[in-house]
């Protein structure tokens, strides 16, 4: 009997007479598969590293001293770990200015981001799921605003805060940024509300919730990725800007990155500060990237499906 059914299905697994045979897999497949082996791995884990080189670099300079660094290049202290040392650090820490303009850079930030996630969730939900005359119109009044140009607007920006007192301000760089950083804010939040299932929201409604609470209570917490994803987004690009601060902040409010090109400009062999100084300004926005970076891969996730 088990002679019997295996020939069976030996039969069974067979082609019938005059049938195609299995079909062979093509060059494309046969390479999709093997480019997910250990080679290729490798190979991105190596691209990862070549990337990631300047920044170990500059940690390195920052860690030696400025003879050691006009001596040679950073890398000889792969077999000279002697030459690592924290005074460039200490160095940096007595200088006002570099310490001043990350005090400012934060009391820029900060604000910047927060009001921008505030405003931007309230204006998002409201252009959702709220009835108001003109609601559509206004909301491609503020899509249109996406294709303003920041140099564009710097100018006449530039003399009304002028006129109000705001010029040469923290106040003034933070409001600028608000102002700029609002339209692509509803634009993400309003898209992604929007596809939060109509039911939900109705029998929270049944069950007594008025605007503020199902805003609080349902729409924040299912929208948390893509407010954590606008929040790095606003968070970076603040952070890292160099135009508008340039122009609208002065030497008691500017941020650390006018504050290093200042430094290049007038103290171009002052690398013991300017290493340190620019390591600091580039590794803590990557700390906040890393920090949120579940949050933002899940906004862009959810996006991505929807």
């Amino acid at each position: 009997m088990t002679v019997q059914a295996e020939t069976v299905t030996g039969a069974a697994e067979r082609p019938a007479p005059g049938s195609p045979g299995p079909a062979r897999r093509s060059l494309g497949s046969r390479l999709t598969e093997r480019a997910g082996g250990g080679a290729v791995r490798v190979f991105l884990v190596l691209v990862g590293l070549f990337w990631l080189v300047p920044t170990i670099g500059l940690l390195l300079s920052s860690l030696r001293s400025p003879r050691d660094m006009a001596a040679d290049g950073w890398w000889t202290v792969l077999t000279k770990p002697s030459q690592l040392t924290f005074d460039s650090y200490a160095e940096l820490l007595r200088n006002g200015d570099i310490t001043g303009s990350l005090v400012n850079t934060v009391l820029i930030t900060v604000p910047a981001t927060v009001l921008v996630v505030v405003i931007g969730s309230l204006a998002g939900y409201a252009f959702a799921w709220m009835e108001f005359p003109g609601r559509d119109w206004w909301f491609l009044a503020v899509v249109g605003l996406l294709v303003v140009p920041v140099q564009v607007a710097l100018i006449p920006i530039a003399e009304l805060f002028g006129k109000v007192g705001l010029f040469g301000s923290v106040p003034g760089v933070v409001l600028f940024h608000v102002g700029f950083g609002l339209p692509f804010a509803v634009f993400l939040l309003r898209n992604f509300f929007a596809e939060i299932p109509r039911e939900l929201l109705e029998a929270a409604r049944l069950d007594g919730a008025g605007e503020l609470r199902l805003f609080t209570r349902v729409v924040l917490p299912l929208g948390g990725p893509a407010i954590a994803s606008l929040g790095i987004f606003q968070f970076l690009w603040v952070w890292n800007d160099l135009l508008v601060a340039l122009i609208f902040a002065d030497s008691g409010s500017q941020p650390i990155t006018v504050a290093l090109q200042t430094q290049v400009r007038q103290f171009g062999n002052n690398i013991d500060v300017l290493a340190p100084g620019a390591f600091i300004s580039m590794v803590i926005p990557l700390a906040v990237f890393f920090a949120f970076q579940r949050q933002f891969v899940s906004g862009v996730m959810a996006g991505a499906v929807k």
